[in-house]
């Protein structure tokens, strides 16, 4: 049942998030009349943080059983950006609380972030900037990427981008994904002189660069990652980097969030982090807030749903 107020339906949005606050502000222009949204104090629980919520907008946060329960009105989760590998689906379902995403929404501004980083890591760009700072004139030397071979995981809509953005600087692009056999991936990583990862994170995508991956590749691979760090085995990553099988990672996607940039990894020359702003750009905030925007108005007016995930 739907609140009303002087006959107009009330919606209470929850931002569940510890980052990415400029879209909420893109969001809360964006919705109709009797919506609005709250960003929720991190200081608390989260499951103390939602019982008043219509509508659950997860972005990071985990969103298991007991806070999916929490809310009593609960009537929706609408993810602001395309992962919901950190929702309990199966538990909204069990409600009867449907889930939502918006998908491709930030595909182009996710294939220039890996764009970036595949460039400052050909480049050499930590150490650069160490030259730089002590007027080191000419060095370090770095890589041309023309003539190298890209290998794309998972050709979507971001990986097709940065495909398409890498054939423009003269690289050839291979790829392999989830209908890829055993053999379509080895010969993957026996080929490729560049990775960038643009795949979902699931059961099958976990841990999908570990040890026995590294052990394929040609020495001094780089490796990007703006999809999600789980993906590759962190330990395993660190001691290909270490053997020198990994010549250099550009990561927008870190193994815990907030990230400890004190960490040894974040220092190492040959690694470029980024703060996940993958997706954070004035352009795709605003078309990730008018996918949220559209199904508030839908579930407003009791209208079927865009983009269901479940």
């Amino acid at each position: 049942m739907l609140t009303r107020k002087k006959g107009v339906v009330q919606m209470q949005l929850v931002f569940c998030g510890t980052g990415w606050l400029p879209i909420v502000d893109a969001i809360r222009v964006r919705l109709p009349t009797g919506a609005s949204i709250r960003v929720r104090d991190l200081t608390r629980p989260l499951v103390e943080e939602v019982c008043d919520a219509d509508v659950l907008v997860p972005s990071n946060a985990h969103l298991d059983a007991t806070v999916i329960n929490a809310c009593p009105r609960l009537k929706l989760i609408q993810q602001s950006a395309a992962g919901y590998e950190l929702i309990d689906v199966g538990a909204a379902r069990a409600r009867g609380i449907p889930v939502c995403n918006v998908p491709g929404a930030n595909a182009d501004a996710m294939a220039q972030t890996s764009l970036l980083l595949m460039l400052a890591l050909a480049r050499r760009l930590p150490e650069a900037q160490r030259s730089f700072a002590e007027a080191r004139v000419g060095v370090p030397l770095g890589r041309e990427l023309n003539g190298k071979v890209l290998g794309v995981v998972g050709l979507g809509r971001s990986g097709s981008r940065m495909a398409d953005a890498a054939r423009a600087l003269g690289m050839q692009v291979i790829s392999v994904g989830s209908t890829s056999g055993p053999d379509a991936w080895a010969a993957f990583w026996r080929s490729v002189d560049v990775i960038s990862l643009h795949c979902p994170l699931n059961e099958k995508t976990r841990g999908l660069l570990n040890d026995a991956v590294f052990a394929q590749v040609k020495p001094g691979v780089l490796l990007v990652n703006c999809a999600r760090a789980a993906i590759v085995d962190r330990g395993a990553l660190e001691r290909a980097l270490d053997a020198g099988v990994v010549g250099g990672v550009g990561l927008d996607v870190h193994w815990e969030e907030p990230w400890n940039p004190a960490e040894p990894l974040y220092a190492r020359p040959n690694v470029v982090a980024l703060p996940h702003i993958g997706g954070s750009t004035e352009e795709s905030f605003a078309r990730l807030a008018d996918g949220v925007a559209a199904n508030i108005r839908r579930l407003m007016a009791n209208e079927p749903l865009l983009n269901r995930v479940d």
